[in-house]
């Protein structure tokens, strides 16, 4: 991949400093840049507000690493529910089927890489809680749609503990 000299931390489309608000919290990209390997990178701080769920998505041209660096954060990973609190990380590999999500009362900040083709384009979704368009996973082999079956059943599950914490908050 050229280079302008000079424009080495100014990838397209990313730029550092760039924010995007989103429905369930936000992010801001800290650095952008290409690996030794010449992998393009961006590093974002992305934080979850409580009570709420990224989509249940995978990527094909990229893989993300996450770290908490506050509060607690709930992952789907292929199908599995994991618990991270603050300073554990997680390897989020090439086409995994994955979400994040805040089920506490404090808002919880995550230092996302991802490396690889960094494209927000480079996003199919599965499930979505906020009504964006979603990939059906009969579109997949029998394996595939197995992994996005059980992955789905985890992210509803995690819906469902969101609906109760509202209303016994209610």
């Amino acid at each position: 991949m050229s280079r302008i000299p000079g424009q080495e931390k100014n990838f397209l489309p990313y730029k550092i400093g760039d924010t995007d608000r989103r429905p369930w919290g936000e992010y801001r990209v800290t650095d952008v840049g290409e690996t030794d390997t010449g992998e393009e990178y961006c590093e974002k701080s992305i934080t979850v507000i409580p009570g709420k769920i990224l989509s249940l998505q995978s990527h094909d041209h990229r893989r993300e690493s996450w770290r908490v660096e506050r509060g607690t954060l709930t992952v789907v990973l292929d199908g599995q529910c994991l618990i991270l609190e603050e300073g554990k990380s997680i390897e989020i590999p090439l086409k995994a089927i994955h979400c994040m999500a805040n089920l506490t009362k404090e808002p919880c900040t995550v230092y996302e890489r991802q490396t690889g083709l960094c494209r927000e384009d480079d996003i199919t979704r599965y499930v979505d809680a906020y009504g964006r368009a979603t990939q059906s996973a009969a579109d997949n082999d029998d394996a595939a749609a197995m992994k996005i079956a059980q992955s789905v059943a985890s992210y509803r599950n995690i819906l469902e503990e969101l609906e109760r914490t509202d209303e016994a908050a209610g």
